[in-house]
């Protein structure tokens, strides 16, 4: 007895149709004569649409069901259609993979836009436009900085940095102010009740799991109900 198992079929061209449609365009393209091709493939096209509803919002709905139609049969199908035929050569285009960067980075924490601004600003000729930007630069430097290590950092440091990584052709001056970053640290309340909140948890999951817990309040029959004196 012979099985037929999907590893032994024909690999579906367009897996969301199913492997029915795509017999019934075999079939079609098989077919003698054109008008049955025809009249059957505008059925193919009529279920294809149904089996794919969320088709219909797009604009070109038919156009689109039409090429689809082309590409399951591997483009061999000879049918009137209302479209131009899609070229195999574009469907089957693959493009060129994306090439890694293969430069370093140099201060990683700074990241490859500084390194980018920095051949910018050695390309601009304008004295004071190049130092306005050399200014806007290191103010970027020290906001990347801080948000890289959490900490706060000198001037000075930024202005060396800088230095460094422009060879020495863009500087400040040394006594140079830059925008102050605020290095904001977590709120110590809202840590103060996370942890209360999980205490209660804790101790509410401890409680539930202690058959000992669940005991029932006890009751004094011993309380005065006479005169009282």
């Amino acid at each position: 007895m012979n099985f037929d198992y999907n590893t032994t079929r024909r690999k579906l061209i367009l897996a969301e149709y199913g492997r029915n449609v795509q017999n019934m365009v075999k079939y079609i393209v098989e077919l003698p004569t054109k008008e049955e091709r025809n009249r059957y493939a505008q059925v193919v096209i009529d279920l294809m649409g149904f089996l794919n509803p969320h088709l219909r919002d797009v604009a070109d709905f038919k156009h689109k069901l039409w090429d689809h139609l082309h590409i399951i049969s591997d483009f061999k199908i000879d049918v009137d259609s209302p479209y131009p035929k899609p070229s195999e050569d574009a469907i089957r285009f693959k493009p060129a993979p994306l090439p890694y960067p293969q430069q370093r980075i140099k201060y990683k924490h700074y990241g490859k836009t500084v390194e980018l601004m920095i051949v910018k600003a050695k390309a601009i000729e304008e004295p004071a436009r190049k130092q306005h930007m050399i200014q806007a630069i290191a103010n970027f430097m020290k906001i990347a900085y801080v948000t890289w290590n959490k900490d706060t950092v000198a001037d000075e440091t930024i202005i060396k940095d800088l230095r460094e990584m422009s060879n020495g052709d863009l500087q400040l001056e040394d006594n140079v102010n830059l925008n102050r970053v605020e290095v904001r640290a977590p709120n110590p309340v809202n840590r103060q009740r996370n942890n209360t909140n999980q205490n209660g948890k804790n101790r509410n999951n401890n409680n539930r799991g202690n058959p000992g817990n669940n005991r029932p309040p006890r009751t004094n029959n011993n309380t005065n109900s006479g005169k009282r004196y």
